[in-house]
Formats: C-alpha cells, sequence, structure tokens
C-alpha cells in the first residue's frame, strides 16, 4: 500500500514511538466491549494495540485516504467526518446504549484545534466516562493549572469545572513522525460526578471578559460589566483575573445568570 504523506493541513503528526503507545495504552487500560471511540487515529498506531484488547473500536477521521484505509479493519467502524462536526451524543447511544458504560473517548488530537475540539466535548461531559488525549504539552499546562500562575486561564477554568485533570505522560518530539516542533503530553480527564449547576455559555462569557486583559486589575473588566449589572453581590474585583479560583468564577456566574 502506497506510504501516506502527513498532511500540514490536517496537523498530521504520526505516532510512532513503541514505548509512547505502549505507555499510552496502559494508561488509557482499555477493557474488552468497552465503548470507545478514538479520534485522528492516523496510520494506527494506537488503533491497533486499543482494538485488539477491545474487540471493537469506533474511529474519526477527516481525511478521506486514511478513511479508507481504516476501512479495511474488520474490527473499526469508521466515522469519515470533521470531528467538530460529530454528534458525540448520538455516538453514546449508539456504543454505550442505555444502562451500560459511559463513551470512553481518545486520540492525538490535531495540535491546530485542539482547544476547539476540547470545547466541543464539554456539552456531552455527562455522556463519558473519560477521555485520554495527546496535546501540546503547553495546551495541557493550561488546563491544569492553579490559580495564581502563568499557566492559569480561560482554559484552566472552563475544564476545571467540569473534569478532573492530570498531566499523565511526556512525549517528546521525536515520537513523531514528522516531529513537531513541540513538546507534546498525554491528559486524562474525568467528569465530574455532580459538577456545580452553571449556564455554561455565560460562565464562558464571563470568564472570558475576566481574562481579556490579565494584566490589570478586574475593576477594569468585569467590575465595570458587574456594576452595569448592578450586581449587589460581593466579589474582589481588586485582583486580577488568574487570581480567582474557579468555585469563585462559577459562583459569580451562578449569583449574575439572567
Amino acid at each position: 500500500m502506497k506510504a501516506h504523506a502527513p498532511r500540514k493541513r490536517f496537523g498530521q503528526h504520526f505516532l510512532s514511538d513503541g514505548a509512547i503507545i505502549d505507555a499510552i495504552v496502559r494508561e488509557i487500560a482499555p477493557k474488552p466491549g468497552d465503548p470507545m471511540v478514538e479520534i485522528g487515529p492516523g496510520l494506527a498506531a494506537l488503533t491497533q494495540p486499543l482494538v485488539e484488547r477491545l474487540g471493537r473500536l469506533t474511529v474519526i477521521e477527516l481525511d478521506r485516504d486514511l478513511a479508507a484505509r481504516l476501512r479495511g479493519h474488520a474490527q473499526l467502524d469508521v466515522v469519515e467526518s470533521d470531528v467538530l462536526k460529530v454528534d458525540f451524543g448520538a455516538l453514546a447511544d449508539r456504543l454505550a446504549g442505555e444502562g451500560r458504560a459511559a463513551l470512553r473517548v481518545v486520540g492525538n488530537l490535531p495540535y491546530n484545534i485542539s482547544t476547539p475540539i476540547l470545547f466541543h466535548l464539554l456539552r456531552w461531559a455527562d455522556r463519558v466516562a473519560d477521555q485520554h488525549f495527546m496535546l501540546q504539552k503547553e495546551v495541557i499546562d493550561r488546563m491544569v493549572a492553579a490559580p495564581a500562575t502563568a499557566d492559569y486561564g480561560r482554559l484552566s477554568v472552563m475544564l476545571q469545572w467540569r473534569y478532573a485533570m492530570e498531566n499523565i505522560l511526556f512525549v517528546p518530539p521525536g515520537s513523531f513522525e514528522p516531529p513537531p516542533r513541540v513538546d507534546s503530553a498525554v491528559v486524562r480527564m474525568v467528569p465530574r460526578a455532580e459538577p456545580a449547576p452553571v449556564d455554561v455559555a455565560h460562565l464562558e462569557s464571563l470568564v472570558q471578559l475576566a481574562f481579556s486583559q490579565r494584566r490589570k486589575l478586574l475593576r477594569h473588566t468585569l467590575g465595570r460589566w458587574l456594576e452595569a449589572q448592578q450586581f449587589a453581590g460581593s466579589f474582589d474585583t481588586q485582583r486580577r483575573a488568574e487570581e480567582v479560583p474557579v468555585s469563585e468564577y462559577i459562583a459569580l456566574a451562578q449569583a449574575t445568570a439572567g
């Protein structure tokens, strides 16, 4: 079969390090019959050891040539699509079904659209058991960052509200073909069983406003917005956005919801 040349427009960097692949599979710990979906299977480096343990695997692949190759594998169900257009609720209905384990999602996410994918999946967190993703290390650092650190921001708040997350594995550039110009890592994301009830769109809007001028005190951004809302509650705007913990952003979103 003709070799597949990585395509820049799809952000393709194919995992090729056997030791790293084995380590990722150990962390995922697939069990026979687990309802699992892999995003961006590429040349099936991770796909093959997963499906050997699962028995069957659903994969989402945008590249038509790669999708055609994958269809030749009898144990794979191939969804040829942009992942941002995939309804994971419908996938969960089909794969997990009522009364069965929730969906497990894995993948080596394209670095150029990794954040949009994470936000796309957020809406179906209640249908998911766990997520294991390889991403740019810099992105994972932001995902798991604690307040009052340089990496703490909008992504930290939005994802930590809904998931317990852990950076579980470092992946150097040499583990890929072609090697990316950045370090990578693997993150484990487990949806919280009882997340604080909040209007997600409102929380996202509020957090985006807070971090829009992160070097300034919040009185210049959130403070003015709270005044316009005639907010009568208590919220310290004499801080920078990165100093406010997730719980306070959630409480503020709840208190100011229309």
